[in-house]
C-alpha cells in the first residue's frame, strides 16, 4: 500500500489493538501526519461502527496542548482511518515514552520528572472534564505506548493519545487483543522469553485499576490508578506489584513527597484517589513527608479508622466504688420442711450509688421582681480612612506594527505573524507587596465582590496577626505571589488601570527587539533574570529591556487580561488589528516564566495558562492603561 485516499505512505510505524499505525505525507499540503487504519473485523463489526459514527466526534473536538490532535477522519480504498498529529522524530522514529526512558539510562531528574506529570495530569483532567452521553470521558487505557516525550534542549513537551479507543472498541476486545499478541509472540518457542512478555502483555496489564481487571464499571477514578502507576515507574523503572517499597526506601534524590501522592493514587477503593490530578500534585507533592512510613503498612481506610478510633472517648459505667464487698447482705435460703440447700457462693450485690437531690430556689419568680438596668447597644464608632495606593511608573509603548510568535517554539506559539497595536502604557516592575497589602486593606478581605479569591495567604508572602496583614520581613519591596487573575484584575480596577492584553505583553516584553528570542537579546544569563532560582528577589534588581521595563521575564508569572487557546495565533493571523484573546475560555493566559523556571521558558513568546481561581506561589502581575 503506497497510497491511502490524499496521503502517501512513508511507512509503517507499528501495529495496535485499532489496526495498523503509518507515517504518512500529504500528497497536496506535503505535511505529515499518522494514520491509524482499522482493521477489517471493526470495518465489518455494526456494534463497533456504531459506538465509533456516535462518540468519535468527541474525540476529534478535544483541544489541549498535551493531547495529540485528532485532525479527520476518512474511508478510501474500502479502508477507514483517523488522521493526528506525527509524534515523531528527525528520523521518523516514534517519540514514546519507552524509547525516551531508554535514551535515559540515569534517573530522571526531579524537575524533568514534575514536567512531565504535570502535563499529562493536566491533559487527564482537561478529559475528564469533558462529557460523553452524560459521564466524564475516560482514557482507560495510559501505557508507554500511548504517552509521547518530545525532548529538546529548549523544552521537555508530554503529549497524551488514544483517548477514549478502549471504550469504542470493548476493553473485552482490547484484552483479548492483547492476549492473542502475547500468543502469537510466544507460539514456536521452547523458553518463554521474558523480555517478550513484559513488552507484550505484563507492561499494559500492570497500568489496569483493579476494577478493570474485575470487569467492573470504571470512571475517571481508573486513570488516576494508572496515572499512580506511571508515576511509580518513572521514579524507579519497576511497576508496583504486591507489597511494594515507597520510593523514598529506594532512592533518596528526589525531594518531594511522592511517596504520599502514590500512596493516594494507588488506593484499592476508587472512592479514595485523589479527584483531580492537577490539585493533588499541588497540594500533597508540597505536604512535608514528615510520617509517610504508615502507607506501607495500613491502607487508607485503615489509617482513617485508626485516627478516628484514637479521638473517641472512653466512657466507665460501674466502678469499684459502686461495689462495697465489706457491705454485701447475704440471705440465707433455709426451710423446717426440707433440708437444708448445699452451700453456694454468694453473688455480691451492686448497690447504687446515693445521688444527691439538687436543691432549688423556693421563689423561682423572685428574679422577675428584681430592678434591672440594661445599656443599650451602641456599635463601636469607626473613623472612615480612605486607603491611597502606591502608584507604579509605568512606560509608554506607541501604536506600531510588531511581530509575535516564534517559527522555533512550542505549538501555541506558531506562527509567527504581525499585529497592529493602539498605544498603551506599561508599569516598569511587577506589582510588589507593600502594594497589594493596601488593596487588601481597602477590600477588607481576600475575596472580590463575586467572592472569588484574591489572593491565598499561605502561597505568598503575608499574614494576618491579630486581625491586620503583616508582610514578612524583608519581602516589602518583592512582587507579589500566590495572586489569582481576578485578584490581579480587581487590583488593576481599583487603582484605575487593566491587565495588559497577551499581544501588549510580547511587545512590551521583546523592548524592540523584534528578531531576539529573550529580552535581552540572543541569549539570556542570571546577571539580567531570575531564573532557576529559590526564591524571588526584589523588583528593578535586573536591568531594564529596551523599553525601560524591569523583569518582563523572571521573578514571577504575570496575569493578562486574554483567555487562552493554543491555536489562537493562527487566528491572530487573520485578525491582526489590536488582538483581544479568544471570546471565551477555560484557562487565562500567563507571561514571563518565573524564580524557577528553566532558561526556555523565559522567551519573549514563551505562552503559559491557567485557571483564573489557581494559586500559586509564583503567579504576580502588572498593570497596562490605554494611551490616547
Amino acid at each position: 500500500m503506497q497510497n491511502l485516499g490524499d496521503y502517501a505512505i512513508l511507512k509503517k510505524l507499528g501495529q495496535g489493538c485499532f489496526g495498523s499505525v503509518y507515517l504518512a505525507e500529504h500528497r497536496f499540503l506535503k505535511k505529515k501526519y499518522v494514520l491509524k487504519v482499522l482493521s477489517e473485523e471493526y470495518s465489518s463489526d455494526k456494534e463497533f461502527i456504531s459506538r465509533f459514527e456516535k462518540e468519535i466526534g468527541v474525540l476529534a473536538s478535544l483541544d489541549h496542548p498535551s493531547i495529540v490532535k485528532l485532525h479527520n477522519i476518512s474511508c478510501a480504498n474500502g479502508s477507514c482511518f483517523l488522521i493526528l498529529d506525527p509524534m515523531v522524530s528527525k528520523e521518523d522514529e516514534p517519540l514514546t515514552l519507552s524509547s525516551f526512558l531508554q535514551s535515559k539510562p540515569k534517573p530522571l531528574t526531579e524537575m524533568q520528572l514534575e514536567m512531565i506529570l504535570r502535563q499529562l495530569a493536566s491533559a487527564l483532567d482537561y478529559a475528564h472534564g469533558v462529557s460523553l452521553e452524560g459521564k466524564s470521558l475516560v482514557h482507560r487505557g495510559l501505557k508507554f505506548s500511548n504517552i509521547f516525550i518530545e525532548d529538546n534542549e529548549k523544552s521537555l513537551r508530554a503529549y497524551l493519545s488514544d483517548f477514549g479507543l478502549s471504550r469504542i472498541i470493548g476493553e473485552g476486545k482490547v484484552l483479548l487483543k492483547n492476549y492473542e499478541t502475547l500468543l502469537k509472540d510466544l507460539s514456536g518457542k521452547e523458553k518463554i522469553d521474558g523480555s517478550i512478555l513484559q513488552k507484550g502483555f505484563l507492561q499494559d496489564f500492570a497500568f489496569l485499576s483493579p476494577e478493570q481487571k474485575e470487569g467492573k464499571e470504571i470512571d475517571k477514578k481508573s486513570d488516576v490508578y494508572a496515572f499512580g502507576v506511571l508515576t511509580y515507574y518513572l521514579i524507579t523503572r519497576k511497576f508496583p506489584e504486591g507489597y511494594f517499597e515507597m520510593p523514598s526506601k529506594l532512592t533518596s534524590q528526589y525531594k518531594l513527597n511522592w511517596d504520599l501522592f502514590i500512596g493516594k493514587c494507588l488506593q484499592t477503593n476508587p472512592k479514595n484517589r485523589p479527584e483531580k490530578l492537577t490539585e493533588a500534585l499541588n497540594m500533597l507533592l508540597t505536604t512535608a513527608s514528615t510520617d509517610v512510613s504508615s502507607l506501607e503498612v495500613l491502607s487508607w481506610e485503615e489509617v482513617e479508622k485508626k485516627v478516628e478510633n484514637a479521638m473517641q472517648m472512653s466512657f466507665e459505667f460501674f466502678s469499684d466504688d459502686l461495689v462495697d464487698r465489706e457491705d454485701v447482705d447475704i440471705k440465707k435460703m433455709t426451710s423446717s420442711s426440707s433440708p437444708s440447700p448445699l452451700p453456694s457462693t454468694p453473688k455480691p450485690i451492686l448497690r447504687p450509688p446515693e445521688i444527691e437531690r439538687p436543691s432549688y430556689d423556693p421563689d423561682p419568680g423572685a428574679i422577675f421582681h428584681k430592678e434591672l438596668t440594661i445599656s443599650p447597644y451602641l456599635p463601636k464608632q469607626l473613623e472612615a480612612t480612605e486607603v491611597e495606593p502606591l502608584l507604579t511608573e509605568m512606560v509608554i509603548i506607541p501604536r506600531g506594527t510588531f511581530y509575535r510568535g516564534s517559527s522555533d517554539g512550542a505549538r501555541d506559539e506558531n506562527p509567527r505573524h504581525k499585529v497592529s497595536l493602539h498605544g498603551f502604557a506599561m508599569d516598569i516592575h511587577p506589582i510588589s507587596n507593600e502594594q497589594f497589602v493596601r488593596f487588601l486593606d481597602a477590600m477588607g478581605g481576600e475575596k472580590d465582590s463575586n467572592n472569588n479569591d484574591i489572593i491565598r495567604l499561605r502561597d505568598s508572602r503575608m499574614k494576618r496577626s491579630s486581625g491586620k496583614l503583616i508582610i514578612e520581613s524583608g519581602y516589602a519591596k518583592h512582587p507579589v505571589v500566590g495572586v489569582t487573575w481576578y485578584g490581579a484584575y480587581a487590583y488593576a480596577k481599583w487603582i484605575g488601570k487593566r491587565l495588559p492584553t497577551e499581544a501588549e505583553w510580547e511587545i512590551a516584553a521583546a523592548g524592540g527587539l523584534e528578531s531576539s528570542p529573550y529580552p535581552s537579546g540572543p541569549d539570556i544569563d542570571h546577571t539580567q533574570a531570575n531564573f532557576f532560582n529559590t526564591d524571588t528577589t526584589p523588583v528593578m534588581s535586573y536591568p531594564p529591556n529596551g523599553y525601560g521595563l524591569f523583569e518582563m521575564v523572571g521573578n514571577v508569572y504575570e496575569w493578562c487580561q486574554d483567555w487562552y487557546a493554543y491555536n489562537y495565533y493562527e487566528i491572530s493571523v487573520q485578525e491582526p488589528e489590536n488582538p483581544k484573546g479568544p471570546l471565551q475560555g477555560v484557562y487565562r493566559v500567563l507571561r514571563g516564566g518565573c524564580w524557577k523556571s528553566l532558561k526556555d521558558d523565559l522567551r519573549s513568546s514563551h505562552r503559559h495558562r491557567n485557571n483564573p481561581g489557581a494559586f500559586n506561589g509564583t503567579y504576580g502581575f502588572r498593570c497596562a492603561a490605554d494611551v490616547s
